[in-house]
């Protein structure tokens, strides 16, 4: 069976069950098994191949249609902070951000590099980690940061855990990174922490 929904219009689609979002691209049988069988969006859209292929309803095709779902939404997101356009909210950069680090099942630290206009020069992923953890070095986004020409930075690492509180650690880090692009003349405008549906910024925190 194909997809049985009519249209619907933006406030309606915000009203919308996951399952009957699914169901516009699949079937609403279909649907409800896989959110059953993986318990939310999140985990049904990185499963893995064989997991989702032995779920009544799911063939080749199917399969990869869920497959691209992911890579559309970060492709979309990724152009509300498009390069040389000056962020326009909070809410854009963090939607750029959750959308790029949310479902990652390790650590990343990366940074958003911006020109004395807060336009967009580049976003980066600098460092790399297990599931608990990543190690920092302020040289290196220095480095980066002075090779860019960047004014200013926002800085942002995920939890896989998806508790976006941060750390001790979490904390120290953002007083070094601080305090080394201070010498350089470049401004740390905050520090996101990236968890499972929401975010929490350091600066509205009062820890910049």
């Amino acid at each position: 069976m194909g997809p049985q929904n009519p249209a619907m219009d933006e406030e309606a689609l915000t009203d919308t069950s996951d399952i009957e979002l699914l169901a516009a691209v699949l079937d609403r049988g279909t649907a409800t098994r896989l959110m059953e069988r993986f318990g939310n969006l999140r985990s049904l859209l990185h499963a893995e191949s064989e997991h989702l292929l032995a779920c009544a309803g799911i063939g080749r095709q199917r399969l990869r249609t869920l497959q691209v779902l992911p890579e559309l939404a970060k492709r979309y997101y990724s152009e509300s902070l498009p390069c040389g356009e000056s962020i326009r909210s909070p809410a854009d950069t963090e939607a750029f951000l959750q959308a790029h680090m949310r479902h990652l099942d390790h650590e990343v630290f990366c940074c958003l590099f911006l020109d004395n206009r807060h336009r967009v020069l580049c976003f980066d992923t600098l460092f790399r980690g297990t599931i608990d953890g990543t190690s920092v070095y302020p040289r290196e986004v220095v480095k980066e940061a002075l090779a860019v020409n960047a004014a200013a930075i926002i800085l942002a690492h995920n939890h896989p855990s998806g508790v976006a509180e941060p750390s001790q650690a979490d904390e120290r880090i953002t007083r070094r990174l601080k305090s080394a692009l201070e010498l350089v003349d470049i401004r740390l405008l905050d520090h996101l922490i990236i968890g499972d549906g929401r975010a929490t910024s350091l600066a509205s925190r009062g820890l910049l």
